[in-house]
C-alpha cells in the first residue's frame, strides 16, 4: 500500500505544511477559519504520528517472546502472506537485525528486564529503519490481568526520529475478555533540524472481534477510546492540542490504519475541529471538520 514508512511520510507531511502556513502567518492562532483550518491539520497529523510510533512500541512489547507476550508482533513477526502482498500475518522476520538481551532483576523469573537492541541501524521488513535499544521491564505474562509492561528508551529512533519518554503497557481485561491500557507519558519525537512533537496519551484497547480464535491475529479487531495532549513545534510555528475519542476508534490487526471512529481536536477548552477516521476501509485517509467546512487528509 505504501512504499516509504508511513512515520516518515507523516512527519515531512507535517513539516512541509508547517512551512507553507508559516510564509503568512507566525503566531499559533486558531480564530477564524484559515487558523482552525492550519490548527486542525498540523495538530490532526502530529498527534496521528506520535500514535504510530507507540503502536509500534506496543507491538514490538507485546511480540518479543512467548513468555512475556503473544509473540510474533512488530518486528518478530508479521510476514507477507505473498510476495508483495501488502497483507501480512504471525511469523519470522526473516530480516532480523536486532539481538534481544532477557536479565532477571530478582531471584524470582519476574521482575523480567529484556532489551531490544537495534544497533546502528536495523531496517526490519516493515520498510522502517530502527536505531538504539528498547528497554522493557515486565512484572509478568501481559496475558494475566494486571500485569504490566514498562518500556524506556536509550539512543532509540524509528526512521531517524528520536524517541524519547515512557510507554506502559497494563492487561486491564479479564479472563474471557481482552482489553490493555497505555500510558504515553512525556514523550519526545524529535529531529537533527529541531523540529519535534512532545506527547501524553492514555487509551484503553478493548478487542470486539477474533477472541473466539485466540492464537490467530488476522481476525482480532480492537476498540480504542482516551484522549491524549501535545505540542509540536516547527520552526519558528508551534501548536498544543488537546484530543478526546467521540466514537470509540477501530484498529483491524490487518490494517496499519485506523479505519473508523471520530474524536474532538481542541486548543485549551475550545474545541476546534471533529477527526473523522472514516465507514471502516483500510486506507491511509482521515478528513476533519472545521465550521461545518470538510477537509480530508493523508496520513502518510
Amino acid at each position: 500500500m505504501k512504499t516509504t514508512s508511513p512515520l516518515t511520510g507523516l512527519l515531512v507531511a507535517v513539516i512541509t505544511t508547517g512551512s507553507l502556513f508559516s510564509s503568512c502567518k507566525k503566531n499559533d492562532d486558531a480564530s477564524g477559519t484559515a487558523g482552525k483550518t492550519e490548527f486542525a491539520t498540523m495538530s490532526a497529523q502530529s498527534d496521528a504520528a506520535a500514535e504510530m510510533v507507540f503502536e509500534d512500541v506496543f507491538d514490538n512489547t507485546m511480540g518479543v517472546s512467548a513468555e512475556v507476550g503473544i509473540g510474533g508482533t512488530g518486528v518478530f513477526g508479521r510476514v507477507a502472506v505473498t510476495p508483495g502482498s501488502t497483507n501480512r500475518m504471525e511469523g519470522v522476520d526473516s530480516t532480523a537485525c536486532y539481538s534481544v538481551v532477557t536479565k532477571q532483576l530478582s531471584t524470582l523469573r519476574f521482575p523480567l528486564q529484556i532489551t531490544i537492541d537495534f544497533g546502528g541501524g536495523c531496517t526490519a521488513r516493515d520498510g522502517r529503519t530502527r536505531k538504539g535499544k528498547i528497554i522493557i521491564v515486565y512484572t509478568g505474562h501481559l496475558a494475566i490481568p494486571g500485569n504490566s509492561a514498562t518500556a524506556t528508551f536509550d539512543g532509540y529512533s524509528i526512521d531517524n526520529v528520536k524517541v524519547e519518554g515512557t510507554h506502559k503497557l497494563t492487561n486491564t481485561g479479564t479472563t474471557d475478555k481482552k482489553s490493555y491500557t497505555t500510558q504515553v507519558i512525556n514523550a519526545k519525537l524529535s529531529q537533527a533540524n529541531g523540529n519535534y512533537v512532545l506527547w501524553n496519551s492514555e487509551k484503553t484497547i478493548a478487542q470486539v472481534e477474533g477472541g473466539a480464535t485466540p492464537l490467530i491475529g488476522l481476525d482480532d479487531v480492537y476498540s480504542i477510546t482516551g484522549q491524549s495532549g501535545g505540542s509540536v513545534q516547527i520552526d519558528s510555528k508551534y501548536f498544543q492540542w488537546s484530543t478526546a475519542i467521540i466514537t470509540p476508534l477501530t484498529k483491524k490487526f490487518s490494517c496499519r490504519w485506523i479505519s473508523r471512529g471520530t474524536l474532538s481536536l481542541k486548543k485549551g477548552n475550545d474545541a476546534v475541529a471533529v477527526l473523522d477516521y472514516g465507514s471502516g476501509a483500510c486506507d491511509n485517509k482521515a478528513s476533519f471538520t472545521v465550521n461545518g467546512q470538510v477537509q480530508e487528509i493523508t496520513l502518510h
